[in-house]
């Protein structure tokens, strides 16, 4: 039921959000190629993006979100394959991805750090992880207004939390940061987080 909901939730203002993060999704994804798995891929609003050179697995855990992925999947230029499939037990063989997508993914899953090490396992030595993420705020009272609303929120936005520190989970984790921004993006209330971090061995 839960996921049934957010399902219907989120197409009631998906093309806003689209329209809001069509340019971050470019630069997440529009030079990636080889062997690529984006997680939590709903609808499919990064398909457009990702160049023909692009060999795209895209999973997510949700059923009710597959159907319209796999509409988005036929008309992009890169080959994608869609799959069911949950982030925090991926089944993939180790080392088999040269990059690992995750938009608006790890606000909402049970344990982050399960899901990033899951992640580590399945990205080859030298591949990128990119993630584009809303994340609590730096800003103290705007953080604590986060946390307030998110249990209510998580009802109804199928677990999703406002208040998580994702930057932190990733530097915690066995990625190497390259890159992290806090861009401020019109229509879109919540700050953001753009990161790409690297298996180094």
């Amino acid at each position: 039921m839960r996921k049934r909901l957010f399902a219907w939730i989120y197409s009631r203002f998906e093309r806003r959000e689209r329209k809001a993060l069509a340019g971050f999704r470019q630069r997440l994804v529009g030079d990636l190629e080889g062997d690529v798995l984006e997680i939590g891929a709903g609808t499919g609003a990064n398909f457009e993006h990702y160049p023909a050179a692009a060999r795209v697995v895209a999973t997510d855990y949700s059923e009710y979100m597959l159907p319209r992925a796999r509409e988005a999947a036929a008309g992009a230029s890169a080959t994608i394959e869609v799959r069911e499939a949950d982030a925090m037990a991926l089944p993939f063989e180790d080392r088999s991805f040269d990059a690992v997508v995750s938009t608006l993914v790890l606000c909402s899953v049970p344990s982050q750090q399960q899901v990033l090490a899951e992640l580590h396992r399945v990205l080859r030595p030298g591949g990128e992880l990119r993630i584009l993420e809303h994340v609590r705020s730096e800003r103290r009272w705007v953080a604590v207004f986060q946390r307030a609303v998110s249990p209510a929120w998580g009802l109804i936005g199928d677990g999703c939390q406002l208040h998580r520190d994702t930057a932190s989970a990733v530097h915690a984790s066995e990625f190497e940061v390259i890159t992290e921004e806090r861009p401020d993006i019109p229509g879109i209330p919540l700050p953001q987080l753009l990161l790409t971090a690297r298996r180094a061995t």
